[in-house]
């Protein structure tokens, strides 16, 4: 199997496929705690849409580029070693994207660079409404509704599809109209892990309003699939890169020419386009290539042989994140169906399990399942996995950063279930045991009728 059969063609494994044995230790070799937590305990970690492991190679090298003292703004060598530093950082960054030209933007939250964008947006470009979907992450979300009631708009939702666990292009594009000033939308949202058709979505909206304002929240999707602004081309998109296998206190945005030409808090003597305010952290754009380094590896390790190792930088990429995201597709068929080799049942058939927001389209689908029990509340099975040694979250109505979206799916609660590609079959079987442990556990006895 080459690897031109399996690069640019992930449809054409709609159940995923695994990692090369010697590819998956390879992998799990370069990860922190992958098997126990920094106390040394046995632990499996599926909590990867809540943070990421992480690279060692990327914490490593935020160290040692934090512990540099020099000022990046100045003449001497160290300062220059620095501003490139910075510059292949950016550099890294619009080929992840596969932007040109544009402003990169380095803020210690991605969430604080989306309420930046939104506010640029609504507080100087024409409309009347503001679009944006109800799966958004509070950050999104609520810097629209913040600028919209601020700006006197009216805010429009889009309603998700309980189906397929997304938003679908047309209940975005209805909304669309010659009024509006931005559409801010997510890649893939963060409870189903439904993925949305973000080039059709771009296409739609555009068809409307030619020159409408796009934002795009991709801090769920950039570690398991890969982005294409080339194929959607939007005014900003942001990422995390410690959900993206880096380091916290670091978000980035890329922001097109018009829109970081908008006015926005800067210094006054920066280009129009500048949007970092004062000292940026170099560590933050080392970091960034350490996250590329590593993927474009897997790119020329991964199945089929890979590509040449003296390939362009994009193909390389590319071809690691589709190898992670093949990958991850067939640990996502396992834990919806099973090994079908004598292990425990799939989600899908264990009794006592529900499998919330399920459809069969895996393509479709990032590596995030939610699941509830017949007689367990989510928080509740959140702490039987822990005393299990497994990190799992729980997404309630009570919490400010679900109730939103699980109200529009109807689903009270659920444990939210986010592994990542560093993880093997054999992890995915543990967990489903466990999963089984606990519903039969909580299986609530037959009733006996009254004599």
């Amino acid at each position: 199997m080459s690897a031109a059969h399996i690069h640019g063609a992930g449809a054409a494994y709609p159940q995923g496929l695994l990692f090369p044995p010697a590819l998956m230790a390879e992998v799990r070799g370069r990860f922190l705690h992958v098997d126990r937590d920094h106390h040394g305990r046995e632990r499996l970690y599926f909590d990867n849409a809540g943070g990421s492991l992480r690279l060692r190679a990327a914490v490593e090298r935020f160290a040692q580029v934090d512990a540099v003292p020099d000022n990046t703004e100045r003449i001497h060598d160290t300062a220059r070693e620095l501003q490139d530093v910075q510059a292949r950082g950016a550099d890294d960054l619009r080929m992840l994207l596969n932007a040109r030209g544009g402003s990169v933007y380095a803020a210690l939250t991605a969430s604080g660079a989306m309420f930046d964008m939104v506010r640029a947006v609504a507080e100087n470009v024409p409309g009347t409404n503001m679009v944006t979907t109800v799966l958004e992450h509070p950050s999104a979300y609520d810097a629209m509704e913040r600028y919209a009631r601020q700006t006197g708009r009216e805010l429009r939702v889009a309603p998700s599809n309980p189906a397929t666990g997304g938003v679908d292009v047309e209940a975005i594009a209805r909304l669309i109209d010659d009024g509006t000033c931005v559409l801010n939308v997510i890649h893939a949202s963060n409870i189903s892990g439904a993925k949305l058709d973000l080039p059709a979505i771009v296409r739609a909206a555009r068809a409307i309003r030619p020159d409408l304002y796009i934002l795009v929240d991709a801090v769920q999707h950039a570690p398991h699939g890969l982005i294409d602004l080339q194929a959607a081309p939007v005014d900003g998109i942001n990422i995390a890169p410690y959900k993206f296998f880096g380091c916290r206190g670091s978000g980035f945005a890329w922001l097109s020419d018009r829109a970081a030409a908008l006015p926005h808090h800067k210094l006054s003597g920066k280009p129009a386009g500048y949007w970092d305010l004062g000292s940026t952290s170099p560590w933050q754009f080392a970091v960034m290539t350490e996250i590329v380094d590593y993927v474009c590896w897997i790119g020329t390790h991964s199945q089929g042989g890979g590509v040449a190792a003296d390939a362009p930088r994009r193909e390389r990429f590319a071809a690691g994140i589709e190898s992670i995201e093949l990958h991850e597709r067939a640990l996502l068929r396992r834990l919806l169906a099973g090994g079908g080799d004598g292990g425990p049942k799939g989600l899908r058939a264990q009794p006592g399990v529900q499998v919330f927001l399920d459809h069969d389209d895996l393509v479709r689908r990032d590596l995030i399942i939610a699941i509830g029990f017949d007689h367990l509340e989510c928080t509740d099975a959140v702490r039987e996995y822990a005393q299990r040694g497994i990190t799992v979250y729980e997404r309630s109505t009570a919490s400010i950063y679900s109730r939103r979206m699980l109200d529009s799916f109807g689903i009270a609660g659920a444990v939210r279930v986010s592994p990542l590609h560093c993880h093997t079959p054999a992890d995915v079987d543990r967990f489903l045991a466990a999963t089984q442990d606990i519903a039969r556990a909580h299986a609530r006895a037959p009733e006996v009728a009254a004599p």
